[in-house]
């Protein structure tokens, strides 16, 4: 009989896995705290006591998001402590897709989007993906964070309007991006400042994430001229050792830089179709190890 309801709980937890890792990963931004949560999770499920219990998804839902706010709040000190801009952990990086691999790209797995969520404090940043993302109502919310509908509503509004002032979401063709990209890659392959103005919107920004481990600029870059003159500098030296690659990063198309056959960093952009508005590059080689790419010569 023990064994039974063990193998239920077990059946019902596997059902709901997926579920749980992606809230856990888009509130922590790093693979390895959200399977450390989901495990968590799964040892809380099966020491509750049956009558704790009414609808598996709900109580599985909540135990994960309140175990990710409390580790959100453990986090903030290190990640103020960390060396230079953090950018999020890759969930998957991947040879660059087929050509038909869609129409648009995903939006709420970004790098640009995750990096933004980074701003709202832990209970917004829950309130707003179970909301927005998950598509929870504002009941179960409300019984999540432990707090009335309307307040979760303010919440939910607030998170909202933060996300879209710092970083509004636009839907971009797979062939836009591809396009840009490309540009992108072409034009520091060539260490042609005028062409990457030309990419860049006056306003654009390069954040590199080298977590001290990686040589990278300590400070976002601002400004069209500034971006330009980095993104030429930085590969100078060591541009004709360097190669581009396509690679899907997150289900969004990016760019692998390797130096003689070596992953060194992930280009990820934020673009209106028309203008890049933001470069991302992650050269924290901890984040990203345990990702296979073909071999590249």
């Amino acid at each position: 009989m023990e064994q039974a309801v063990s193998l239920r709980r077990t059946d019902a937890f596997e059902q709901q896995r997926s579920h749980l890792y992606g809230i856990a990963y888009r509130m922590l931004g790093s693979r390895a705290e959200a399977e450390d949560i989901v495990q968590e999770a799964w040892l809380r499920w099966h020491r509750a006591a049956p009558d704790e219990i009414r609808v598996p998804k709900a109580w599985l839902t909540t135990a994960t998001t309140r175990l990710c706010i409390d580790r959100l709040r453990q986090l903030h000190a290190d990640r103020a402590m960390y060396v230079g801009p953090w950018l999020p952990e890759p969930l998957t990086l991947e040879p660059s897709p087929p050509a038909d691999h869609g129409t648009e790209l995903a939006s709420d797995l970004s790098m640009a989007f995750l990096a933004v969520l980074e701003r709202l404090a832990p209970e917004e940043r829950a309130a707003f993906l179970l909301h927005d993302v998950f598509d929870s109502d504002y009941a179960d919310i409300a019984k999540i964070l432990g707090k009335g509908e309307a307040a979760c509503r303010q919440i939910v509004s607030r998170a909202r309007r933060r996300v879209r002032d710092a970083k509004p979401r636009v839907q971009v063709s797979v062939d836009a991006r591809t396009r840009l990209l490309g540009g992108l890659v072409q034009a520091i392959q060539a260490q042609d400042r005028g062409a990457l103005l030309k990419l860049l919107a006056d306003d654009a920004t390069w954040t590199s994430d080298g977590g001290g481990k990686a040589k990278a600029a300590r400070k976002i870059v601002r400004g069209a001229e500034s971006v330009a003159r980095f993104a030429t500098g930085v590969y100078h030296r060591h541009i004709s050792q360097i190669t581009f690659h396509p690679v899907t990063v997150n289900d969004e198309a990016g760019v692998a830089a390797f130096y003689e056959g070596h992953l060194l960093s992930v280009l990820t952009i934020r673009t209106d179709g028309e203008r890049i508005l933001d470069v991302y590059a992650l050269l924290n080689p901890d984040k990203l190890q345990g990702f296979e790419l073909p071999a590249v010569h």
